[in-house]
């Protein structure tokens, strides 16, 4: 697979155990490789039904592939706090072929099930 199927996406919570519960789900899922999470909260300065809000978010990182964008935010929907989650997906143009295929590995293009 080239780098052209990996994607980043941001996805922003409202709590750190918000946070830590969507990326355990969606790696556990193999919908995505790794998820990074913030630990410092950024500020959030945003209009919200007319209203300029400011709030405290942590912003997940997630790494994944774009067969499986679909399915991810399904996920994230789910299990998110927020009426509308941001869920903004980047595409990775170029990295290291190690960390590429290890990545590929770890998102296969279907679901499976997990042995337990």
């Amino acid at each position: 697979m080239k780098a052209g199927q990996a994607r980043i996406i941001f996805v922003t919570c409202k709590s750190l155990s918000e946070a830590r519960r969507i990326a355990t789900a969606v790696v556990h899922q193999r919908l995505a490789a790794c998820v990074n999470i913030l630990l410092n909260p950024a500020e959030s300065v945003y209009r919200w039904k007319n209203k300029v809000e400011t709030t405290r978010e942590y912003l997940l990182i997630i790494k994944t592939t774009a067969n499986r964008l679909s399915e991810l935010e399904r996920e994230v929907r789910s299990l998110h706090g927020y009426e509308v989650p941001e869920f903004i997906v980047l595409p990775v143009v170029a990295g290291s072929r190690a960390y590429l295929d290890w990545l590929y590995g770890c998102v296969p293009r279907r679901a499976r099930k997990e042995k337990k």
